[in-house]
């Protein structure tokens, strides 16, 4: 069997399947950025998460794509996997920039996003990564991402940069004063997940007044202008991306594309589909 990780900032989906497509089975757990959790909490995340009576040692390959995975920690998350999926005899760890390839392009040339908690973007030639443009992560970066639509309404809210009407909704939502806010994102853990989570909230807020669509807007602008328009040639590309913010705010993003000129391609929610159909597709 060959087992399928697409791990993001928020979760993990898994996916066993048979090399020839047949016998699917999925199931899920937390994300695992080995920049924030150590090896033995991974393994153990990942035995709590396993469906009852799933035998590991079926599993004969794995491919596991990671947020934060870089090339210096493929070894770690190798020998972290290994010790759950001790059968398996080729383990392959990559970003999860190639995942989003392989699932948007399979074996084509073309850009490649990602817009779920974090962001990210990538050339790809069809079969390896080529230029990629540093998000810098939550704190640096990630414009476009779940992550930095919260942390804007979160410090819009603070600073009381917006409409009185929609400072009193959301403060309802959020729940805590400015100084409780500021102390849980700078030393709670994941303060990527605690200002991705109001991205749902900013999508059913949008036709509740102008500031909501003008925020995703502005977000998916400077995901242009700081990261998209430093690609050479990026017009002659199309917008390919995968995840939950590209996906659920893709009326918004297109206009945007189209402005730097780029056509929109292929959006999707999550790669596991496009990843099992390349993994099991000579």
């Amino acid at each position: 069997m060959i087992l399928i990780a697409d791990s993001g900032a928020t979760k993990t989906q898994w996916c066993c399947v048979n090399p020839d497509g047949t016998g699917r089975q999925d199931f899920y757990s937390q994300g695992y950025n080995p920049n924030y959790i150590s090896g033995a909490d991974i393994v153990a995340d990942i035995l709590a998460c396993l469906p009852s009576g799933f035998d590991t040692g079926r599993v004969t390959e794995m491919a596991f794509y990671g947020a934060g995975v870089t090339p210096m920690q493929y070894p770690f998350m190798e020998r972290t996997l290994l010790q759950v999926f001790p059968m398996a005899g080729k383990v392959f760890v990559a970003m999860d920039t190639l995942a989003s390839c392989r699932a948007l392009l399979q074996r084509e040339p073309g850009f490649a996003a990602i817009l779920g908690t974090g962001a990210n973007s990538v050339l790809y030639d069809g079969c390896n990564e080529g230029l990629n443009i540093d998000s810098c992560g939550f704190i640096l970066g990630d414009e476009g991402s779940g992550g930095y639509l919260g942390k804007r309404l979160i410090t819009d809210y603070i600073r009381g940069n917006m409409p009185a009407k929609v400072h009193e909704m959301v403060g309802k939502k959020l729940g805590m004063s400015g100084e409780e806010l500021i102390d849980t994102i700078y030393t709670k853990p994941f303060p990527n997940r605690f200002c991705a989570q109001y991205a749902k909230f900013i999508n059913e807020q949008l036709d509740a007044d102008p500031y909501f669509p003008e925020l995703v807007t502005d977000s998916f602008t400077k995901f242009f202008d700081r990261i998209v328009t430093h690609y050479p040639d990026y017009r002659k590309y199309a917008l390919n991306a995968v995840g939950s913010v590209a996906y659920y705010f893709q009326a918004l993003l297109q206009p945007v594309a189209e402005r730097y000129g780029m056509k929109m391609g292929t959006i999707l929610k999550a790669p596991m589909d496009g990843l099992v159909k390349y993994h099991t597709t000579p």
